[in-house]
């Protein structure tokens, strides 16, 4: 796409800044979703609420609270300076972490409804034939689910990529630092002739965009494929 090496490593930042969100959110997101979606406790409602307000309210808001929280006089952001001399201030690691904020909503929603889509018959043949409760999960609930655990990974990624207002708001517009992807773009929009810059980076957002939308939709079909012949064998 004739990037410049400028460009590159904003490229290269923002892959990397979306892996450790990814990497992140995760363990997170299945937890979340598993209790959602097969656990009956007090206050479920409300946790579902709290799991998807990202989505709802303005990302700045959600980078402000980020903030407050991780700043140098935040209930987070202070003891972790003091413990271990580390902040997230003004840094990659805490770009990251605005982007898994903002992708969790999403995956846990995508991994519930791959849970949800299990088949729980095919669970409880696999208790009746002798499988514990460790077994009947690596043998049936997570290979029956895993496509979807995958797509929820994949529109994760593209979405941590396409974080805009919770980074900015949280850790600034940082050349080399912060800067992702949406923030170069925004940068660049203020600089008189730059229209190039902004194609090439906005197309190269669009086609990212475009990949992961594609294999996400190839990876539910495939997890929908995989429980049919489950029920068949069935």
């Amino acid at each position: 796409m004739g990037l410049s090496s400028e460009e590159w490593e904003i490229v290269l930042l923002s892959l990397r800044v979306s892996a450790l969100a990814i990497g992140l959110t995760l363990p997170f997101a299945f937890a979340l979703a598993w209790l959602l979606a097969r656990v009956r406790f007090p206050g479920k409602v409300l946790l579902d609420a709290l799991v998807h307000l990202p989505l709802v309210v303005p990302p700045v808001v959600t980078g402000w609270l980020l903030l407050l929280a991780f700043g140098p006089n935040g209930p987070i952001g202070r003891p972790l300076e003091a413990a271990f001399g580390f902040s997230v201030m003004f840094r990659w690691t805490g770009a990251a972490l605005a982007s898994a904020v903002m992708a969790l909503p999403l995956m846990v929603r995508v991994i519930r409804l791959s849970l949800e889509a299990v088949d729980r018959r095919l669970e409880v043949a696999a208790r009746t034939l002798g499988a514990g409760p460790w077994r009947t999960f690596t043998a049936i609930t997570l290979p029956l689910s895993l496509p979807g655990v995958l797509a929820g990974v994949v529109l994760g990624f593209a979405r941590s990529l396409g974080e805009f207002g919770a980074t900015i708001t949280f850790v600034s517009n940082i050349p080399g630092e912060t800067q992702t992807l949406p923030l170069a773009i925004y940068a660049a929009l203020q600089v008189p002739g730059a229209d190039s810059a902004v194609a090439r980076l906005a197309g190269l957002s669009v086609l990212l965009s475009i990949m992961a939308l594609v294999a996400s939709e190839w990876l539910v079909r495939r997890g929908a494929a995989g429980e049919v012949r489950a029920r068949h064998a069935l």
